[in-house]
């Protein structure tokens, strides 16, 4: 790509991720050197006088209230999609074939199907220097990056245990209303997919290894809820109304299942929205031969690592502060000890992708390897519905068809 122009992008969707990426896009050459320097070019929505304020709120230059007029646009580069999983299949590939550059929030699609035939098209595109990326953004906390890095760096000797958690508790209340979150045509899953996509991503990210087989519990605690109600963001359950009329709840509330992974390891992973007193408790501990990490977001600037080759007189977890300037990402932030938040990672992903562009390389995670997650999480409704069976996860199409348009 022509690194003396902007990268020009359009944003479809404009609530709590839309938030979220505007931020990024403003923040990332601010404080780190691109290659091309992204323009908030255009912002897309339905309803004209939102998007218009969303627009001026966020730093956009334009609106557009049709996805497929800003795909159609010459004075737009890339994609970036922020909207409920069941548009994400229709508008990333429309964009790829397109000629742009597609940035999608995860899950990858509702379906493990409409997730094929998104990695297809992006594969074909890549093939013509337009690329494709998931929105996987716990990948650029540093201290998960930082954790990675000693796994490659065999701190962990061979990896045994993977244990996995995401807990938050936004619909402990019975009374919370009814939003897209809880309407399996939009979201294509509860907890599994919001939450245990992020988990299962982090898992392997982290470990270099991927799922091959699960053992799964789904579970919907409060089947009914009050209907009309609109969640835009994380927590923040509405004005409960015991009294209104209520409608049907059909994703799961919370999932559970064990894993086994291809490097000989096993695993527990555990996602769910009615953990009370946990806000955002995303937690990853991996133990090895020779050590272990442990994480938490909700202390996110901070790596547990135990060295197993140390003298066991003062064996016990080592706190390391992932604020130094030679820990991933953070060079380019605050002084030693000046922690980052959320809103950080998705700079950095914004950094990733900007980069991998520029270099004309396929920016990770790929469509390909949302897929391979997509797969996880549809092996866990296949077990779950199947009384917890053991279901291999597939490495293969689930059947053989063109590509849709």
């Amino acid at each position: 790509m022509d690194t003396n122009r902007p990268l020009r992008v359009g944003m479809v969707g404009y609530s709590f991720m839309g938030a979220a990426h505007s931020h990024a896009w403003r923040t990332a050459p601010k404080f780190f050197d691109l290659p091309l320097q992204p323009e908030l070019a255009v912002l897309a929505g339905r309803n004209e006088p939102a998007v218009k304020r969303a627009a001026q709120k966020m730093g956009w230059a334009e609106t557009e209230t049709d996805w497929r007029t800003l795909i159609g646009r010459d004075d737009v580069d890339l994609i970036d999609i922020c909207t409920p999983g069941n548009t994400h299949a229709e508008i990333a590939m429309a964009a790829l074939k397109a000629g742009k550059h597609v940035l999608c929030e995860k899950p990858l699609a509702n379906s493990v199907e409409e997730a094929e035939q998104m990695a297809t098209v992006a594969e074909e595109a890549a093939r013509s220097g337009i690329f494709a990326m998931c929105g996987f953004s716990y990948r650029r906390t540093p201290a998960l990056a930082l954790a990675r890095r000693l796994v490659q760096q065999g701190k962990l000797g061979t990896i045994r245990h993977i244990r996995a958690q995401y807990l938050q508790d936004w619909l402990s209340d019975e009374n919370a209303p009814l939003t897209w979150r809880l309407d399996k045509e939009k979201s294509g899953s509860g907890s599994l997919g919001d939450l245990g996509a992020h988990i299962v991503d982090a898992a392997q990210f982290v470990t270099g290894q991927k799922i091959t087989g699960l053992s799964a519990v789904l579970e919907t605690f409060v089947k009914e809820r009050p209907a009309g109600g609109d969640l835009v963001g994380l927590g923040g359950q509405g004005d409960s109304a015991p009294d209104a009329a209520r409608g049907p709840v059909t994703v799961d509330d919370a999932a559970l299942f064990t894993a086994r992974f291809d490097g000989g390891s096993v695993g527990v992973f555990e996602a769910t929205r009615f953990a009370l007193g946990r806000k955002n408790a995303m937690r990853l501990e991996v133990n090895g031969s020779d050590g272990s990490v442990c994480f938490d977001f909700e202390d996110m600037n901070v790596l547990q690592f135990f060295d197993g080759t140390e003298n066991t007189e003062s064996a016990g977890f080592r706190r390391i502060i992932v604020t130094e300037p030679e820990h991933p990402y953070v060079g380019n932030w605050w002084p030693a000890g000046h922690g980052l938040g959320y809103e950080h990672s998705f700079t950095h992903q914004v950094v990733d992708l900007v980069r991998a562009i520029a270099a004309a390389q396929q920016p990770e995670p790929s469509f390909s390897d949302a897929l391979q997650v997509q797969r996880v999480l549809n092996a866990a409704e296949l077990s779950s519905s199947a009384g917890s069976n053991w279901q291999p996860v597939e490495t293969q199409p689930s059947s053989i068809r063109s590509v849709v348009g």
